[in-house]
């Protein structure tokens, strides 16, 4: 039987999400983050941006989030990657975040990161 498992989002920054990055892969699960530059409701394709960095957002799954250009915010799904090595996302759930500290909110994604590598040394010396 397949393991149908949701597994958890990854949080990262669009500026991690390239070609030869361990998060670009087909179907990782990511929590990305970033100001909404443009939505389609016919397609329900929406573009956020983090500094230079943008992706696309597949939100035809979403419901009751309403969507605001020049907003903020959090997407997490599965990556598909396009024929042509173009990333989108296939959000599974999203929420506006305005008013969060994008610089504290990179810090604490780098702080977790480190935390989660200790707690790997530390189980791995226990076995």
């Amino acid at each position: 039987m397949a393991n149908s498992q949701i597994e958890s989002g990854a949080p990262i920054t669009l500026q991690e999400l390239y070609p030869s990055s361990p998060f670009f892969m087909e179907a990782r699960s990511l929590r990305v983050t970033g100001l909404l530059k443009g939505y389609s409701v016919e397609t329900a394709i929406g573009v956020i941006e983090d500094g230079e960095k943008s992706l696309k957002i597949n939100t035809q799954h979403l419901r009751d989030v309403s969507f605001r250009v020049g907003s903020v915010y959090q997407f997490i799904g599965e990556l598909h990657i396009e024929p042509n090595n173009e990333p989108i996302l296939q959000a599974r759930t999203g929420r506006n975040v305005d008013g969060i500290d994008i610089n504290l909110y990179r810090k604490t994604i780098e702080l977790l990161r480190r935390f989660l590598e200790v707690e790997e040394d530390n189980r791995n010396m226990v076995e």
